[in-house]
């Protein structure tokens, strides 16, 4: 096994034999021009092994897959939104990527809490046969009911022990304040002990707006998700009231809305362009 592959696979080890792990940490946007604008809230988050929806669902009486619970993970929430399996659709996804079929899939989203989820984005961490992070799928949502999935191959010049880089050139409308036609700048820490995910989006001129999660794993169990679901105080419902709050304040500051054109298919297949310098 090569070096990048034994690290990248000593990297996830933290999260083990979980079938399901909680993440708890912070959210944080900064708008960098053309006027400065900052928030940050704390959520908590899931990350699943698609492979042992059963194991999870067993782990806590608080929690369940595909049926209703004070937490509960969905999959007609994600990937196609049909209630269709998962596993199934990311496999033909990375498959037409030039990728082979996944040994483990994690996904990394909010959980419906109180029955009710947004997911302005979910990730899907495909693993190969040696534990190797062998592709990323970043599916976004807007509040328009539109999704659209990011699928990104893992190269040798992307990655090191610590974090996955990639590059995606923007297709999909998300934020009525920002133009089409610009690029995102993916710095991933793939979930263990810690996930860290920093997305920067960029115009010809550099960076416009930064976004991040940085959370730590904590054990799915009932004390964790009565202390996540009356912490955050109904996790969706915050995130989609925070999203038109901080929409309502950048309109004040004058900042122009851009028009919605029409949705672009559903994937895209970006190509890695980023190189890691050496020690990165």
């Amino acid at each position: 096994m090569s070096l990048s592959v034994r690290r990248e696979a000593e990297n996830t080890e933290p999260f083990g034999d979980s079938a399901a792990r909680l993440y708890f940490g912070n959210v944080m946007h900064a708008r960098l021009k053309p006027k400065n604008h900052r928030f940050n809230y704390k959520i908590f988050s899931l990350v699943i092994d698609l492979d042992r929806y059963a194991k999870a669902d067993r782990t806590s009486k608080l929690f369940s897959v595909n049926r209703s619970n004070l937490v509960s993970f969905f999959e007609k929430d994600h990937g196609p939104r049909d209630g269709s399996n998962l596993r199934k659709h990311v496999e033909t996804l990375v498959s037409e990527a030039g990728v082979e079929r996944p040994e483990r899939i994690l996904l990394w989203c909010n959980p419906r809490v109180f029955g009710y989820t947004f997911n302005p984005l979910s990730i899907f961490f495909c693993y190969g046969s040696e534990g190797e992070l062998s592709c990323l799928v970043y599916q976004v949502h807007n509040t328009f009911g539109e999704d659209h999935s990011y699928v990104a191959k893992v190269t040798d010049g992307s990655q090191n022990f610590a974090s996955i880089r990639q590059t995606a050139q923007k297709c999909f409308y998300v934020s009525p304040f920002l133009d089409m036609g610009l690029r995102y700048d993916f710095r991933i820490q793939p979930p263990a002990d810690k996930l860290r995910i920093r997305i920067l989006e960029h115009d010809e001129s550099g960076p416009i707006l930064s976004a991040t999660f940085s959370g730590d794993s904590r054990e799915l169990s009932t004390k964790q998700l009565c202390f996540g679901a009356l912490k955050t105080l109904g996790l969706s419902f915050k995130i989609v009231a925070g999203i038109h709050y901080e929409a309502l304040i950048l309109w004040l500051k004058g900042i122009r809305l851009r028009p919605r054109p029409a949705p672009p298919q559903k994937v895209s297949f970006p190509s890695q362009v980023e190189k890691l310098a050496p020690g990165e």
